[in-house]
């Protein structure tokens, strides 16, 4: 396969790898979310994945809720970052409360970690 990819397109192993990472990678966070009303944690613990070149191969609707300040964290920063993500989700909403509503966003990240993104 890989070797089709070469020399039929000119793909480079290494490029392709990366991409399949990046595309399984995806695959897996679809799992944890199925639908409008469902949430979830996927930790990225690889360190590759703060890279700009590894992240810029995620899909958009991941990458949005990927800020640079939630890149590198340590252990306990990540454990504050999901615990405080978890109770925030857990708090009781009617429908017509929760109706075109966006949950996490930029103000609510804010809000859980004190950081702001980098611009």
């Amino acid at each position: 396969r890989l070797e089709f990819l070469r020399d039929r397109h000119q793909i480079r192993e290494n490029d392709f790898l990366a991409f399949d990472a990046m595309r399984q990678a995806a695959q897996c966070v679809g799992r944890v979310i199925r639908g409008k009303n469902d949430y979830g944690i996927m930790v990225f613990a690889d360190k590759r994945y703060a890279r700009a070149d590894k992240r810029g191969k995620l899909p958009q609707w991941i990458n949005q809720f990927l800020p640079d300040s939630q890149l590198n964290l340590s252990t306990d920063m990540a454990c504050t970052v999901a615990r405080n993500f978890l109770q925030q989700m857990a708090q009781p909403v009617s429908k017509d409360e929760a109706m075109g509503k966006v949950y996490l966003t930029e103000s609510n990240l804010v809000k859980s970690t004190g950081k702001r993104k980098a611009s």
